[in-house]
């Protein structure tokens, strides 16, 4: 519905709802990804995957899921010109500028998820060929090997967690400096719906990269089929459905 409201709709065609099509595209993406065929296995009472199949669900849902934190990132840029520096928004923010920060979005997530499903898909596995899990997930994939080299896969994904860090401490920055403006503003109606707006989008982020980082870099010791399961849901499933939600009860043109 956001999709074809924003595609088709020529009111709304601002450096906003450019950036919510992209989101509302990589959150259908990821629910794609993941959610269809988990649902398939329960209906059916069958699980299996073949290795192709187990790949390509790595790389698209990797590509969507990061791909996403990088259009985050750029919606909270979006926010902070918005509300901080309003009479440069149009510089800042021209079509060109929008096109350019959604392609290195697009691209960035692409290369990411080549680079992790290349180096996971070249270990050696040979653990057995269960997936302790309801859909192919990196860190399930290493437990199936029995090589060092996934240390490889673990550098990289130290790597990535560093990139992921320095957006989220770009992100809390940017709100940080919107709820400062805010707070100038006299009218408790303006606090409550200025802070009602955007308190739910950084919340759903924070989820989204501690539930993750916890479950890609959390040590072996501590790993449990309930407790894998849980943050499976909590990153993958819960933001990219509640995304639109927030973004569109929240936005009376849409």
């Amino acid at each position: 519905l956001i999709n074809t409201s924003t595609a088709c709709d020529q009111h709304p065609h601002t450096p906003r709802y450019f950036f919510l099509l992209n989101l509302s595209l990589l959150d259908l993406g990821c629910i794609s990804t993941t959610v269809p065929k988990s649902m398939a296995n329960s209906l059916w009472g069958s699980r299996p995957i073949s290795y192709t199949a187990c790949a390509a669900q790595i790389f698209f849902f990797l590509f969507f899921l990061i791909a996403e934190f990088y259009f985050l990132t750029i919606v909270s840029y979006d926010h902070y010109v918005a509300i901080c520096k309003p009479l440069h928004y149009v510089s800042l923010l021209g079509s060109r500028a929008c096109v350019h920060m959604a392609a290195a979005a697009w691209g960035t997530g692409f290369l990411h998820a080549l680079l992790h499903t290349a180096n996971t898909f070249s270990l050696p596995l040979c653990g057995g060929n269960a997936v302790e899990q309801f859909f192919c997930e990196i860190p399930q994939i290493l437990k199936l090997s029995r090589s060092h080299s996934y240390l490889r896969e673990v550098g990289l994904f130290v790597i990535t967690v560093c990139v992921t860090f320095g957006c989220f401490v770009f992100i809390v920055g940017s709100y940080v400096q919107i709820f400062r403006a805010l707070l100038r503003i006299p009218s408790e109606q303006g606090h409550h719906k200025a802070f009602s707006t955007y308190l739910p989008h950084l919340a759903m982020l924070s989820l989204f990269v501690i539930t993750s980082a916890f479950a890609y870099l959390k040590p072996p010791s501590i790993s449990s089929p309930s407790l894998d399961l849980v943050l499976s849901v909590l990153y993958s499933v819960v933001p990219p459905a509640v995304n639109p939600l927030i973004c569109s009860l929240r936005n009376q043109e849409l």
